[in-house]
């Protein structure tokens, strides 16, 4: 199994969830986050003034998957969430050791 984060900007998060959902992913946790990379934030304009603003808001996307769907997603999140400009994003993928559903006891590839 492997657990899927994902980086995005928050225009793109309902054309993600949709590909990700016709794909067969059942399920995933969204969270609105903010922070920097190369960017290192962004001008934001407030009654006329420019201000700096130290990070630049993001949606956050974790997924769990088996091993056999992972790449399908990692492809679907690169291809939806790309614009070609700063700041689209980034993918990490991270070993799943094991899974439980705490209502049914399932565990593992069952419990996704």
């Amino acid at each position: 199994m492997k657990f899927i984060i994902a980086l995005i900007k928050p225009f793109k998060l309902e054309p993600v969830r949709e590909a990700l959902q016709d794909a067969g992913v059942e399920g995933m946790t969204v969270s609105e986050v903010r922070g920097f990379g190369r960017q290192k934030g962004q001008p934001v304009f407030y009654r006329g003034a420019e201000y700096n603003t130290t990070f630049v808001p993001k949606i956050k996307i974790e997924v769990a998957v088996s091993d056999d769907l992972a790449p399908r997603v990692i492809e679907i999140i690169t291809e939806v969430a790309k614009t070609g400009s700063i700041g689209d994003g980034k993918i990490f993928v991270l070993d799943l050791e094991s899974a439980l559903r705490i209502r049914t006891g399932d565990t593992d590839h069952d419990a996704l």
